[in-house]
């Protein structure tokens, strides 16, 4: 008899666990966002002032970046250094395959970089950079609307999918 309690104990807990889970990646996703449109801002800075090749320019932003961005600017440095793909679109791919921590609509807008760095001059390259924050930024903006909100929607989810299925269980 007492099993059972345990029993259902523990899966209210891991219901629960998952919904925490859920909820600290979503604020770990809009903290990304918002570190990427800081990172970009720092690239267009080296981009104009710093007229250095794309390596070194993804080495210094490296520098800059924290967490899981350090590591991919990282390997997109050492990915256009070996020169290995003919563009930085498949170093980028190439870079992201080798960073799986980086969370879905933050490896969208690093597609959209990826696609755009090398092809243009300065001016062009910057462009792009500013269009890819402007969506970083509108998408940071719709998920930071609705966060407080969406955080307590997972817990609870949570905690109420583990209180069914323990009640179920019983």
């Amino acid at each position: 008899m007492s099993l059972k309690y345990i029993g259902a104990v523990l899966i209210f807990l891991s219901c629960g666990a998952v919904g925490f889970l859920k909820a600290a990646n979503y604020r770990k996703e809009t903290q990304c966002l918002a570190e990427l449109a800081r990172v970009l801002d720092a690239m267009s800075a080296e981009l104009e002032y710093h007229i250095a090749p794309l390596p070194q320019i993804c080495a210094n932003i490296a520098q800059i970046a924290t967490g899981s961005l350090n590591k991919l600017f990282l390997s997109l440095s050492k990915e256009l250094e070996a020169q290995i793909a003919p563009d930085a679109a498949t170093c980028m791919q190439a870079a992201l395959t080798s960073v799986k921590e980086i969370p879905t609509q933050v490896r969208e807008a690093l597609v959209l970089l990826g696609n755009s760095l090398g092809k243009f001059d300065i001016q062009g390259q910057m462009n792009e950079i500013l269009t890819v924050k402007q969506h970083c930024l509108t998408l940071l903006e719709q998920m930071q609307e609705h966060l407080n909100v969406r955080l307590r929607s997972y817990r609870t989810l949570g905690l109420c999918a583990g209180a069914a299925l323990a009640i179920l269980f019983l």
